[in-house]
C-alpha cells in the first residue's frame, strides 16, 4: 500500500465477533483482517473480470 486512508466502519455486533475471532485464529489484527479479506475479494472480482 503507497498510501493509507482512515475510515470509520459500523459493524453489526456478530459480525465484528466473527471477525475478531478469524483474525485471532489467524494471527492477525482486526484491521489485518479486515484489509486481508478485502483484497481476496478484490482480486476475486478481478480475475472473474478477465475470465471468459
Amino acid at each position: 500500500m503507497d498510501e493509507e486512508k482512515r475510515i470509520t466502519l459500523r459493524l453489526p455486533a456478530d459480525l465484528h465477533e466473527w471477525l475478531a475471532a478469524q483474525a485471532r485464529s489467524a494471527r492477525r489484527s482486526l484491521n489485518s483482517e479486515i484489509v486481508y479479506r478485502l483484497e481476496v475479494e478484490r482480486d476475486a472480482a478481478a480475475a472473474d473480470a478477465e475470465s471468459p
